[in-house]
C-alpha cells in the first residue's frame, strides 16, 4: 500500500503532463457539414452549340495531326534566356531536366512538343463537334467533320511534321501545364493534345518549369511566366490564331494559372481539370482529412493531419503553403471545369460554388462543368498507377466539343452543370493556419527525440562492446586458471544494475519501441491506403492496423507510463534506504553511490549513464506520443 501511495501519485502527474500536452496544442478543427452535395441539371455531360449558320465544325480526328519541337531556355524567374530554336522530335533521345547552376542563377532547357493539324483526313467518322442550326435542335447529335481515328485503337495517329505539311489558315492554340510532380513535353498529354490537334486545334506540351525546385518549394510565380512564355512562343507561330489561345490545367498548375491570367490578359479560354481551387493548405488539408477517412483509418489519425497542415512553413522559407490565388480575373474568360467522382483529392462542392462565385463577380457567365462517374482525379477510368488507363468515356469529346464551339464564338446550348451529382464528403478546413509556436515546439521535440535516440544507441552499442570485450576477456583468464588448477577470478561487473533496475529497464525500452513501431506501421498503412485511394483504387474494407494500432497505442502507453512511475517509485524507495534523500545527505551516502558501493541504480558509471540517458529517451518518445494527440481521450 506505501508503494501505490506513492507510485500513483508520480502516475498521475506524468499523464496529467502528457494529457496537458496533447491538449493544448491540438488544432480547432470543424469539418461539418459533412455529406454534401450538389445537383447537376442532366446527367448527360455533351456540350452543344447553337449553329444558326449551319457551319461544318472539326470534330475529333477531322485532321491528320503531325509533331514538331522547339526548345528554349528559361532564367530561375521564369523570363525566356536568348530565342527558341526548331529541334528534332526524338522521345529516345529527350534529354529532359537539362538544368543549370543551382538557386537564383539556375537555368532550365525546355523541350516544347506541338502538334498540330496538317491535312483533312481521308476517312469519315462521326466524332465532331456537335452543331445546330437553332435552339430546338440543339440535341439532335448530329456532328460533322472527318475523323483518322485508328479503327481498332481509337487512338488518333500523329507523325512528324515536314516541311511541306501545311494547311491554309490559322487554328486556335492551347498549352498545357502539369500537375503535381514531374513531367516531360513527351510522357504528358500525348493522348488528349494529339486528339485536340485532331479537331483543329494547335496544341504544346513543354517540359515542367522546375529548375531545381522540388514539390515543397515549387516556385508558382515563376512557373507562371515560363508558361507565359510558353504561350508566347505558341502565339507566334504562323499557323496559330494569336488571339485565341488557351490553356489546359490541372490539379497542381490550376494554382498557377490563376498567376498565368493576371499576367497574360489574352488568355482567351480554360480548360481546368480537377481544380484545387483554395489554398494549398486549405486544398491539402482536405484531401488528407477526407481520404483519411475514407480509406478506413481510426479517427484519432486526424489529430495527425490538424498538427502537420498547422506547421508555419515560412519558419524554412517554404510560403506556398498559404498563397492566395482565388479571384476574379482567374475566372474571367470562358472556363470548362471537369470533375470526376472518385476523385478523392479535390472539395467539388465548395470548390464549384466558390469558382462561380468569383466569375459572376468578374462578370463571365461562361462557365461549364462536367463531372464523370467513375473518373479519378486525372479523369482516368481506373488506378492511374497502371499505364494504358483511359480517359472517362465522353470526356475528350465533350472537351472538344466545348473548346470548338467557344473558339468559334458560338452560343452554348446544352446545361452548364452536367454529369454525375457532385459530392463532399467532409466540409473544407477553413480554420487551418499556420501556428508558429506549435511548429518551433514540434520542430525542438522531435529534433530533440532524434538526438536522444542516437545517445542511446550510442551507449547501448557502448554498453555490449564493452559487456562482450569484458566477458570475453574473463573467459580466457578462467579457461587459463583452470588449466592452471588455481582459483577462478570473479566474474567481473561491467553495469551493475542493482534492484532489478536493469531488467525494468530493458522491458520499457522494447514496449515503447514496439509501440513506436506500431504507431509507424498505422500511419504507414493509412498513407499508402490514401495513394492508392489516389490513384483510383478502392479503399480496403478490412483496414487493419490503421483502425486498431490507435487505441492499442493509448492502452499501451497508459501501461508504460504506471510501469515508469513503478520505477521511479523504487528509485525513491533505494534512494531513502541510502539516507540521500534526507537532509542532510547520511554521511557517505554520496560517495557510496559513486564508488558503487552502495548503489541506487547501478554500481557503475556506465551503468548509471545507460540507464538514464535511455530513460529521458523513452519518456521523450511518451511527449513525442502526446505531440501527435495520443493522450487525448
Amino acid at each position: 500500500m506505501r508503494r501505490l501511495m506513492v507510485s500513483l501519485p508520480i502516475f498521475i502527474i506524468l499523464v496529467g503532463i502528457l494529457v496537458f500536452v496533447s491538449n493544448a496544442i491540438t488544432v480547432p478543427w470543424n469539418i461539418e457539414p459533412t455529406g454534401m452535395s450538389m445537383a447537376t441539371l442532366s446527367a448527360d455531360t455533351d456540350v452543344t452549340f447553337a449553329n444558326p449558320a449551319g457551319a461544318s465544325l472539326p470534330g475529333k480526328g477531322t485532321y491528320e495531326t503531325c509533331e514538331r519541337a522547339m526548345t528554349f531556355r528559361l532564367a530561375r524567374d521564369g523570363s525566356l534566356v536568348g530565342q527558341p530554336t526548331n529541334s528534332d522530335v526524338n522521345e529516345a533521345e529527350d534529354t529532359t531536366w537539362q538544368v543549370e547552376g543551382s538557386g537564383d542563377d539556375a537555368m532550365q532547357t525546355i523541350t516544347m512538343l506541338i502538334r498540330q493539324p496538317v491535312r483533312l483526313a481521308d476517312t469519315s467518322g462521326s466524332t465532331g463537334t456537335t452543331a445546330n442550326a437553332d435552339d430546338s435542335d440543339a440535341d439532335d447529335g448530329s456532328r460533322d467533320g472527318q475523323t483518322a481515328v485508328d479503327e481498332e485503337s481509337g487512338d488518333i495517329a500523329s507523325a512528324t511534321c515536314d516541311a511541306d505539311q501545311s494547311i491554309n489558315g490559322r487554328f486556335p492554340g492551347v498549352l498545357f501545364m502539369h500537375g503535381a510532380g514531374f513531367g516531360t513535353a513527351y510522357d504528358s498529354f500525348g493522348d488528349v493534345a494529339t486528339e485536340l490537334a485532331s479537331a483543329g486545334f494547335v496544341t504544346a506540351v513543354i517540359d515542367k518549369p522546375v529548375w531545381d525546385t522540388t514539390d515543397i518549394n515549387r516556385d508558382y510565380p515563376a512557373s507562371a511566366t515560363a508558361y507565359e512564355q510558353a504561350v508566347r512562343i505558341l502565339r507566334s507561330q504562323s499557323n496559330v490564331d494569336a488571339d485565341n489561345i488557351g490553356i489546359y490545367a490541372t490539379s497542381e498548375s490550376t494554382w498557377i494559372s490563376s498567376y498565368l491570367l493576371q499576367q497574360d490578359k489574352n488568355i482567351a479560354f480554360q480548360i481546368l481539370l480537377s481544380p484545387m481551387v483554395f489554398t494549398p493548405r486549405q486544398a491539402l488539408g482536405f484531401f488528407v482529412t477526407q481520404d483519411f477517412a475514407l480509406v478506413g483509418a481510426n479517427d484519432g489519425y486526424q489529430s495527425i493531419v490538424q498538427r502537420v497542415f498547422s506547421v508555419d512553413a515560412s519558419l524554412f522559407s517554404l510560403t506556398n503553403l498559404d498563397i492566395q490565388t482565388l479571384n476574379p480575373e482567374a475566372f474571367a474568360i470562358p472556363t470548362y471545369i471537369a470533375y470526376g467522382s472518385k476523385d478523392v483529392m479535390t472539395a467539388q462542392v465548395e470548390g464549384a460554388r466558390r469558382m462561380l462565385f468569383e466569375a459572376h463577380q468578374g462578370d463571365n457567365w461562361d462557365v461549364t462543368i462536367r463531372s464523370y462517374p467513375v473518373a479519378n482525379h486525372v479523369l482516368k477510368l481506373g488506378d492511374e498507377s497502371e499505364s494504358g488507363t483511359p480517359f472517362a468515356d465522353a470526356y475528350t469529346n465533350d472537351l472538344i466539343d466545348w473548346a470548338v464551339g467557344t473558339t468559334r464564338g458560338l452560343a452554348q446550348t446544352s446545361e452548364r452543370v452536367a454529369g454525375a451529382d457532385l459530392y463532399q464528403s467532409v466540409a473544407l478546413p477553413t480554420n487551418l493556419k499556420p501556428r508558429r509556436a506549435l511548429t518551433i515546439y514540434g520542430v525542438i521535440l522531435h529534433v530533440s527525440m532524434l538526438v536522444l535516440m542516437l545517445a542511446s544507441l550510442a551507449v547501448s552499442v557502448t554498453a555490449l562492446i564493452r559487456t562482450i570485450m569484458v566477458r570475453a576477456r574473463w573467459r580466457r583468464q578462467a579457461h587459463a586458471a583452470a588449466r592452471s588448477k588455481m582459483p577462478v577470478p570473479a566474474k567481473p561487473v561491467v553495469l551493475g544494475f542493482a534492484h532489478g533496475f536493469g531488467s525494468a529497464l530493458l522491458t520499457l525500452t522494447v514496449t515503447t519501441m514496439a509501440t513506436l513501431a506500431i504507431f509507424a506501421a498505422g500511419l504507414g498503412q493509412v498513407i499508402m491506403g490514401v495513394v492508392r485511394l489516389a490513384w483510383g483504387d478502392a479503399p480496403s474494407e478490412t483496414p487493419g492496423v490503421m483502425y486498431w494500432s490507435w487505441p492499442v497505442i493509448q492502452a499501451v502507453t497508459l501501461m508504460v507510463v504506471w510501469a515508469w512511475s513503478r520505477v521511479f517509485m523504487r528509485l525513491i524507495e533505494v534512494a531513502s534506504q541510502r539516507g540521500i534523500l534526507q537532509w542532510p545527505p547520511r554521511k557517505g551516502s554520496v560517495r557510496g553511490i559513486v564508488t558503487g558501493a552502495e548503489p541506487v541504480l547501478a554500481s557503475t558509471r556506465l551503468g548509471r549513464v545507460l540507464f538514464w540517458v535511455v530513460a529521458v529517451t523513452m519518456l521523450y518518445v511518451m511527449l513525442f506520443f502526446a505531440f501527435w494527440g495520443l493522450f487525448i481521450y
